[in-house]
């Protein structure tokens, strides 16, 4: 695998000994987000914990302008254009890689005319136009596996084998990428935690991040932060669900994972900091 995952103005570390696994803040500029009810909708709240976010040590922060919570409805575009475009003008010099979290083609290309440094797609790139509209810039682009869609996909779930099946969607999304002239540097994958699974799906990917990463030979982005899937194992509500998603963090690196997107950036950049340095001495004692 790759020592470098490029993503527009940056090269990020994704596989060099001296680099902790990377944090990507999650920026919810939507009104009816589950995990802070529309907090920072307003883009003055949203700049504000932007700067929170880079205080407290992000690697990258990925804005989001519609949500894709279980049965939540689709947005319009430009409603969609409206809520993500002014916080990536405002964010585009702060000194961090922009991710947009979207699934629309036309969305990802003006982002990336704004300046945005990765397209984080839930729908793997599907839609129709969106290779085309990725393909020639020099963004990162992170394959996500979803099974139906987020008005349907929490309906009943099912796979015959759920890893090997996320696992030959991702590598098939990573061909046809390629075939469309997108350099393998530029690829990170994320086999959808809650998207489309049962708790029963979701543990199962998670043991098997290693394995994924490995028929893969690119880097995995896990995003485990504060979902059902916690609630289900702890019993906690969402707003209770802190050291649940620190310890879903550790034990996706501990299984191979480069990248955690999570909402608790500074107590996740942390706990990755104690975990990387103790992963460091090991080695040097080994």
């Amino acid at each position: 695998m790759q020592q470098y995952l490029q993503c527009g103005r940056y090269r990020l570390p994704v596989n060099t000994p001296e680099a902790r696994p990377l944090v990507m803040g999650i920026l919810n500029v939507t009104p009816d987000s589950f995990s802070d009810g529309g907090k920072f909708h307003a883009l003055e709240f949203a700049l504000s914990h932007a700067e929170q976010m880079i205080a407290d040590g992000v690697d990258i922060i990925d804005i989001g302008g519609e949500s894709s919570r279980p049965g939540s409805p689709a947005l319009s575009l430009q409603e969609e254009l409206d809520r993500v475009m002014p916080a990536i003008y405002a964010l585009r010099d702060c000194g961090k890689p922009l991710s947009i979290d979207t699934y629309k083609p036309a969305v990802m290309r003006e982002a990336i005319a704004a300046g945005a440094d990765l397209i984080n797609d839930i729908n793997g790139f599907r839609g129709a136009g969106a290779l085309e509209a990725v393909s020639d810039s020099d963004c990162g682009l992170c394959i996500m596996h979803m099974q139906a869609d987020p008005q349907t996909m929490q309906s009943r779930p099912e796979y015959q084998d759920v890893v090997a099946e996320v696992s030959a969607f991702l590598s098939e999304r990573v061909t046809l990428m390629e075939l469309a002239g997108v350099a393998r540097n530029r690829i990170s994958i994320d086999p959808g935690f809650g998207f489309g699974k049962t708790l029963a799906h979701n543990v199962a990917l998670l043991q098997s991040i290693g394995e994924i990463q490995h028929r893969l030979d690119l880097p995995l982005l896990a995003g485990i932060s504060r979902k059902s899937m916690l609630g289900e194992l702890t019993g906690k509500p969402v707003e209770r669900r802190l050291a649940g998603s620190l310890a879903a963090a550790l034990a996706a690196v501990a299984q191979g994972a480069r990248i955690v997107r999570v909402h608790d950036v500074a107590e996740t950049v942390d706990a990755l900091t104690v975990w990387h340095a103790a992963q460091i001495s090991k080695a040097i004692c080994l």
